[in-house]
């Protein structure tokens, strides 16, 4: 018959492994009610654990990890990560752990990750970012064992973390392009099968829409040459879009810098969003009108409830802030509308009135 494990109690339990180690061990983190009932189910299936085996099970890591579907390359200069980061690494030092960070090119390797440092001991828990409808690395980390809390809209509730609301902003800025004339605005989405991605494609769609602006989808990968790419293939069709609207800053700026080779000016005959900010975005030539988010922000909320998770008393997802439409130079009426003077906020955020 097969010994039994923690995995095994925190099942019966319906805790996590690092719940019932805490227990087990008689540290801090569980309640004194829970801490029974987990020594009683320990109890009744007969758990033995011998000195290495305790050093190898019951001690924490005091890591949490993190894996990216994106190149280390990208990462020096996609804003949204690194704040993102910035925010994980702010909540994990105020509880003394450490980020385990690596970087994959698809799901099945995410998971054979998740497998490795959960056979390893080397975390405590992960953070699932990009979540996806029928998300495969779900019922991995459940399988598992393994603690997890989600970046971005849970697809069935089973996990603790934290989303963002895109709609409000999406219907904002199909607004504002339709209140300048635009009749034909595309958008430069991130991949295909990533929730937040379908979400603002029919936010924006619908929006669009419902003031008769026609909108033409393509996919990208929020990278350079990917939003370059994407830009020509726009900009030299047969009808050519007034306006595009990028996913993240380094599509937007990549694609800025194709509108100026094909001698088109910005917003003059092009208007240009990015729906990430960036320092960057605020000092090209035109600034760009961007969506700001708390970014840091979001991604401590969702490591504060993964440490909520592996306390023992974990909470359905919980909504982050959501992004603000901030109106600069690089959005205008559209070619051929004569629309009055807008006033917009320049990098300091600061109004100021301004003619295309």
């Amino acid at each position: 018959m097969r010994a039994a494990t923690m995995a095994d109690i925190a099942r019966r339990a319906g805790v996590s492994r690092i719940a019932v180690s805490y227990a087990l061990n008689g540290r801090p983190g569980v309640s004194a009610h829970l801490r029974e009932r987990i020594l009683g189910i320990a109890r009744e299936l007969g758990y033995r654990a011998n000195g290495p085996a305790l050093a190898l099970h019951g001690a924490a890591a005091r890591a949490i990890g993190l894996v990216l579907l994106r190149s280390s390359a990208a990462l020096t200069v996609e804003v949204f990560r690194r704040q993102l980061i910035a925010g994980i690494q702010a909540e994990l030092s105020g509880h003394g752990f450490a980020l385990a960070l690596q970087m994959v090119t698809g799901l099945e390797e995410e998971i054979r990750v998740y497998r490795r440092w959960s056979a390893e001991r080397r975390v405590d828990g992960v953070l699932i970012c990009d979540p996806r409808p029928d998300d495969p690395r779900i019922p991995a980390v459940h399988e598992l064992g393994l603690p997890a809390a989600l970046i971005g809209v849970s697809p069935d509730g089973r996990l603790p973390g934290a989303w963002c609301d895109d709609v409000p902003w999406s219907h904002r800025l199909a607004d504002h392009l339709a209140d300048l004339g635009h009749r034909h605005i595309a958008r430069v989405s991130g991949p295909d099968g990533m929730l937040h991605t379908s979400i603002r494609d029919e936010a924006l769609r619908s929006a669009a829409g419902a003031r008769g602006v026609r909108t033409t989808i393509v996919r990208g990968d929020y990278t350079g040459e990917s939003g370059a790419r994407l830009t020509r293939e726009l900009l030299g069709g047969p009808e050519r879009p007034t306006a595009v609207v990028y996913d993240n800053d380094v599509m937007a700026i990549a694609g800025l810098g194709v509108a100026g080779e094909l001698g088109l000016a910005v917003p003059a005959d092009l208007s240009i969003v990015a729906c990430e900010d960036s320092p960057l975005c605020q000092v090209v030539g035109p600034p760009l009108t961007v969506v700001r988010r708390d970014i840091a922000a979001y991604g401590a909320l969702a490591t504060a409830q993964l440490f909520a998770a592996l306390d023992g008393t974990a909470e359905p997802p919980v909504q982050a802030r959501g992004g603000d439409l901030a109106i600069r130079r690089s959005t205008g009426p559209a070619p051929g509308t004569d629309r009055p003077v807008s006033p917009v906020s320049g990098p300091n955020g600061t109004g100021r009135q301004w003619r295309p």
